[in-house]
Order: C-alpha cells, then sequence, then structure tokens
C-alpha cells in the first residue's frame, strides 16, 4: 500500500510487520491477496486504500489507481488514467504507473502508452479483455 518493502521475518506485532491485505472491502470480491504492512493495514481498515501519486511527476487530475486496478482485473481494455503538460512527464508518468502496477496488481500485465491531444499528452493503461 505504502510501496515499501515489507520484512516477512518481522513480528507480525511489529507495525512494519507482515499483514496479509485483500485490496477491497468488499469481502464478496474475488481479489487476489498480497503482503502488506500492518500499520498500513490497519490504518486503511474497512475503507478503499488510495496509493499516492508522487510529487515528482506533473499530472493532471490523475486518475484513482486502485479503482482503475480492479476495473482492468474485471473486464481488461484500456483506460486513460493522467494528462501531463509535455511529453516528458507523461512517458515518466507511463513507466511510473507500470512499475506500480507490477506491485499493485501483479497478476495484471499492463502496458502504456502516450498519445497528444489537445496541447497536452495523455496516458493510457492497457491490458487485454478479460
Amino acid at each position: 500500500m505504502c510501496d515499501e518493502p515489507v520484512d516477512a521475518d518481522r513480528s507480525v506485532n511489529d507495525p512494519r510487520g507482515p499483514s496479509v491485505d485483500s485490496r477491497t472491502a468488499d469481502r464478496k470480491a474475488k481479489v487476489v491477496e498480497r503482503l502488506a504492512h500492518r500499520a498500513c493495514n490497519t490504518r486503511k481498515g474497512a475503507v478503499k486504500v488510495v496509493i499516492a501519486w508522487p510529487d515528482r511527476l506533473h499530472v493532471v487530475e490523475p486518475a484513482p489507481l486502485v479503482a482503475v486496478a480492479e476495473r482492468l482485473e474485471r473486464k481488461g481494455g484500456r483506460e486513460l488514467v493522467a494528462r501531463c503538460p509535455s511529453r516528458r512527464d507523461a512517458q515518466e508518468t507511463a513507466d511510473w504507473l507500470v512499475d506500480r502496477f507490477s506491485r499493485l496488481a501483479p497478476g495484471l500485465p499492463v502496458t502504456a502508452s502516450v498519445e497528444q491531444g489537445g496541447g497536452q499528452y495523455l496516458v493510457a493503461l492497457a491490458t487485454r479483455r478479460r
């Protein structure tokens, strides 16, 4: 959730120790569990986690990444996730998104594309249709 490594050998009582996260509060959802810090998972509680976009990225109206991951896992396809002022910013964002999704949704192979439109650059994520 915080994008920092979890040490599986730490005590489960340690705030930085391992905990199992299902990434959703919906018990009926078919979501693969993953390893998370105990403190991060506890802080999340029964609300959906929000993945923060790094401040170093120049992004306008970034999409909520957990919701994007859930939609792409459910139906596949393509989704616009960000607008950037320059091609360089958009490419940096696209690279970060592919790397971030490799940990957020490891079973979901995504690709990112950058397209120019309306004086800005659009970043889209895509995966095969379900």
